[in-house]
């Protein structure tokens, strides 16, 4: 499995120049609101992920009044050799991220290499917002296990702003317009697939470790709705071209796709409270970690930021017991509380390194 050894960030976010080398198990990170555990954690996900968990546009991630951040880090990978990743980005669409000194063709090329999973506050958006954070969480996962999907994903999109370009253009052909269904069509039907299973596999996990949180009081479900679930996508777009012409964009297809969480039967953004929903994104994101963990064979990193706040400790040193030891991967935890992330940690390993933060400088405690 990767393990992070040392990274180096620049400019990034509140972080002006930080050095760190970690412990390749479990590393925790206090400090007050505010100072930039958050932003470590975010870093560490970037170069992962080639972007950030909590901004769509990279303009949020440059330090104030800097034209530019780099990130750099050095990870001992699954074959006993290290390699060192690091992005540079003077814009948002000036973003290069290299291997080894080795420019990647593609960005794209990239996700899967380093997985990871992060657990946050900013994950109620999952139950709080539109299908499009349920999408972009599912799209996440599957995109760094299964590369033909996240080939598949990027046609597909492609071909939907060629369609809405076809909507909205003078000389609409219904001829051409048929032919980018087609292709939709194609690319479409192992997405969709690849999503469906994904349901099945992750609701057992999702289970299991919600009834650890709740002691099995509630019984927790995730139910994929999608217009391919009853009919062909070409099926569906013919039936909406009449809608889709006069509104000049495409109404329906995979880009509509929803996860519905529920508690008995129920959707949990209606009637779940706070804790019950918190611990079923807590849940939602450990069942990520095991899923992902079978499907390449050993763990991924596992960012756990502000986990602790607001979830009886009891449950969540349980969590932590079956993930640290169950086949240990590399942890990195923040909370503003050392006294109790240190009480927690603990008991779990004595091969731990932590970390506090001010102001955006991080400095290892003996």
């Amino acid at each position: 499995m990767p393990v992070l050894e040392k990274i180096v960030i620049s400019n990034f976010r509140n972080i002006g120049f930080q050095e760190l080398s970690f412990s390749p198990n479990v590393n925790c990170i206090s400090g007050n609101n505010g100072e930039g555990k958050t932003n470590l954690l975010d870093a560490i996900y970037y170069l992962s992920m080639t972007r950030s968990a909590f901004s769509s546009s990279d303009k949020y991630n440059f330090r104030y009044g800097t034209a530019e951040f780099s990130l750099g880090g050095t990870f001992l990978m699954e074959n006993g050799l290290r390699s060192v990743f690091s992005a540079t980005v003077q814009s948002p669409a000036d973003k290069r991220l290299r291997r080894d000194d080795k420019l990647y063709r593609k960005i794209s090329e990239h996700i899967g290499v380093l997985p990871v999973v992060m657990v946050s506050p900013s994950d109620i958006a999952l139950v709080s917002e539109s299908g499009e954070e349920r999408r972009r969480f599912v799209n996440s996962v599957l995109s760094q296990m299964d590369r033909e999907y996240l080939y598949s994903l990027q046609q597909y999109n492609r071909l939907v702003s060629q369609r809405n370009a076809l909507l909205k253009s003078d000389t609409f052909s219904p001829s051409l317009l048929e032919v980018v269904d087609m292709k939709l069509e194609q690319v479409a039907r192992p997405v969709h697939e690849a999503r469906k299973r994904f349901v099945e596999d992750i609701l057992p996990a999702v289970t299991q470790y919600y009834g650890i949180l709740s002691d099995r009081k509630e019984e927790v479900g995730m139910e994929y709705r999608s217009d391919m679930s009853e009919e062909s996508l070409t099926a569906v777009l013919k039936r909406q071209m009449d809608r889709d012409r006069a509104l000049k964009y495409t109404g329906a297809g995979l880009h509509r796709d929803d996860f519905v969480f529920t508690m008995d039967g129920h959707p949990i953004r209606r009637c779940g409270s706070q804790g019950q929903q918190k611990s079923f994104l807590v849940a939602l994101k450990f069942a990520q970690y095991e899923i992902m963990k079978a499907g390449y064979g050993f763990p991924p990193m596992l960012l756990l930021d502000d986990v602790f706040d607001k979830l009886d400790m009891t449950r969540i040193s349980n969590l932590l017991s079956m993930v640290a030891g169950n086949e240990f991967g590399q942890i990195f935890i923040t909370d503003s509380n050392k006294v109790r992330m240190a009480g927690i940690v603990d008991t779990i390993t004595r091969d731990r390194a932590y970390f506090e933060t001010s102001a955006g400088t991080f400095s290892k405690m003996p």
